[in-house]
């Protein structure tokens, strides 16, 4: 099959478009073709070595986001069947999806969305259980409550708005100019311009922030957070004694890959109360040019990776 591997840590350089063997499947796998991928930023941080506390082998095929169909199946898979389409975020410790084909354990694998493509569906994984999670498992989001989304017109920030307001909550999120129209469609009540406001001096008693810029961004949090409220951040708490003094709760996390939260939203979406959002479409040989892209920072939701 056609892959991009890496052979050592490094820059865009290291990205080699090239034969690799095929997957081979344990009991518990399925092997799946691979219609459709997408970029996040654990991509490019893996290729430069950031994270080197997973333990990687070279070659290295990268990219954590799955959507295509089932050609087989391990002897100990029960529930999913070949012809069957679907979508998934793949383990971590194991080759990605920036190729044509990729195992993946059973369990942590969902019906594809019906009523969106591939290249829809292989946005959604990473990116929304980040935001799901966030915002649910760790943020403790109810309905009434107020919730402010840093980074709001990213990949996980787009999701993340649409699943608050879902919710039930009154949703605000920090953007540039040009995305405050772009959110309010999508379900935002208010819009920062974080350019040209300071939103730590215009808002306050919120109840969660969830942030993805970190930095001062972060630390600034701590001034519109309610007594109580909660902090979940996907980029690490960089000051935990400003927000202790609040009595705020601040919490990091890595997205875990379950099943029943991408069932959930494959019925969101399939109901339309769930939208994807795609920038930018490459196909596999041009990675790294969607690397790039992905580590300028400014795209509108997700960059997708057409493989067929």
């Amino acid at each position: 099959m056609k892959a991009i591997q890496i052979h050592q840590f490094g820059g865009l350089g290291e990205l080699k478009y090239e034969d690799a063997e095929l997957p081979k499947i344990n009991p518990d796998d399925v092997l799946i073709k691979v219609f459709a991928t997408s970029i996040n930023p654990v991509d490019w941080k893996v290729r430069e070595g950031e994270m080197k506390q997973i333990k990687f082998t070279f070659p290295l095929i990268l990219g954590w986001d799955v959507s295509g169909v089932i050609t087989e199946t391990g002897s100990g898979v029960k529930n999913f069947e070949v012809g069957q389409e679907v979508y998934s975020r793949p383990d971590l410790t194991r080759n990605g999806t920036y190729a044509e084909y990729v195992a993946v354990k059973a369990g942590i694998i969902a019906e594809k969305p019906h009523s969106i493509s591939h290249l829809e569906a292989a946005s959604i994984p990473l990116a929304g259980l980040t935001a799901w999670q966030g915002i649910f498992d760790h943020g403790k989001l109810e309905p009434g409550q107020k919730i402010l989304i840093h980074g709001a017109s990213g990949g996980v920030g787009t999701l993340a708005v649409q699943l608050a307001k879902w919710k039930g909550a009154y949703v605000i999120g920090t953007a540039s100019e040009n995305n405050i129209d772009f959110l309010k469609e999508l379900g935002a009540d208010e819009v920062i311009d974080y350019k040209h406001q300071q939103f730590e001096k215009e808002l306050k008693d919120i109840d969660v922030v969830f942030d993805t810029i970190g930095g001062e961004t972060q630390k600034k949090s701590v001034e519109v957070l309610k007594t109580g409220g909660i902090l979940v951040t996907t980029v690490g708490v960089q000051d935990e004694e400003i927000f202790k003094a609040k009595n705020i709760q601040a919490c990091h996390y890595m997205a875990q890959s379950y099943p029943e939260q991408l069932k959930q939203m494959a019925d969101l979406i399939d109901s339309g109360k769930l939208k994807p959002v795609i920038d930018q479409v490459f196909s596999l040989e041009e990675i790294a040019k969607a690397q790039k892209v992905s580590e300028e920072g400014h795209t509108r939701g997700k960059i997708a990776i057409k493989v067929i």
